[in-house]
């Protein structure tokens, strides 16, 4: 009898109450969002007090414009994170009905996307205050794992974005009739929780590094290089869980199995793959052209 771990029995909501006919829930993903913001500020800003750990002694904007770039870096997720879903995922989907666009309550966000949307978002803030690119780039990213990190503990309780089935002593038994669609002839279907592996290695392992590099090994004296971990860290490890992530639906089909966007003889790449390769080759470029008085 194969081993296996069985769905904890865990709501999406923490709880809902009911206005006149219309319900209104905070659901786990909702405070993943909002307490990863408020983590991730509050690391940015211990940093940005601590001028030692700058060039020159000197930190690249004061309190009020952290709280400042809060606000566009949110609108950046927000805006870039839907944006990139409807794009990079269900393109067609969502031209067939694009008012589906707004209803972001019914899910749909994509890490990509939201990436880009904050650096556009850092960009235009920075060009408006004249402040240095880099440095900002650095503490905006300082804190971003602790965001991940939530995020996929919330996608795990939600029982969404699990990985392919598995026979290891530690798959899950997640629960609806997809998640159990594994071609088994009886009994349930374990799957890879693989979103715990990546809360693990995009979020506590990478924030670990980050932090460590920032507040003890002076990588903030070099601007950009915290950027450069960042996504050349992500990156890497979305990579590497692609393997046992199930892929997105829209992807799959029957001659193509494992939801390969570019493949040749059943050997390819998943679009999670495709995404994160750039930011890959952006992040270790970052890393090896940081230096000293470079903003």
């Amino acid at each position: 009898m194969q081993a296996m771990i069985p769905f904890p029995d865990i709501s999406p909501e923490l709880f809902s109450i009911s206005l006149g006919g219309f319900e209104l829930a905070l659901r786990w993903y909702a405070l993943a969002y909002i307490v990863g913001i408020i983590l991730a500020f509050q690391i940015s800003l211990m940093a940005l007090r601590r001028v030692h750990l700058w060039r020159n002694d000197t930190a690249p904007m004061d309190d009020a414009q952290l709280e400042d770039l809060l606000f566009w870096v949110t609108i950046g997720i927000i805006l870039g994170g839907r944006m990139g879903y409807v794009l990079f995922y269900q393109p067609g989907s969502y031209l067939s009905d694009p008012l589906a666009i707004i209803r972001v309550w019914e899910g749909g966000m994509a890490f990509h996307g939201g990436v880009i949307g904050v650096v556009l978002a850092g960009w235009l803030f920075c060009r408006r205050l004249g402040l240095p690119k880099l440095s900002t780039s650095d503490i905006v990213v300082l804190g971003a794992p602790v965001g991940l990190l939530l995020g996929r503990l919330a996608n795990f309780v939600n029982a969404e974005l699990w990985g392919r089935p598995t026979d290891l002593p530690w798959g899950v038994a997640f629960p609806g009739a997809y998640a159990q669609d594994c071609g088994q002839l009886a009994g349930l279907c374990a799957r890879h929780p693989s979103q715990l592996y990546e809360a693990f290695l995009e979020g506590a392992l990478l924030l670990t590094v980050m932090l460590w590099l920032a507040f003890r090994k002076g990588a903030l004296k070099f601007p950009g290089r915290i950027t450069g971990v960042f996504f050349a860290g992500y990156g890497l490890a979305r990579f590497l869980v692609e393997f046992v992530r199930q892929p997105d639906a829209q992807f799959v089909s029957e001659g193509n199995p494992l939801g390969l966007v570019l493949h040749l003889n059943g050997i390819g790449l998943t679009m999670g793959q495709i995404l994160s390769l750039p930011m890959i080759l952006f992040g270790l470029w970052m890393i090896t052209k940081s230096r000293r008085g470079v903003q």
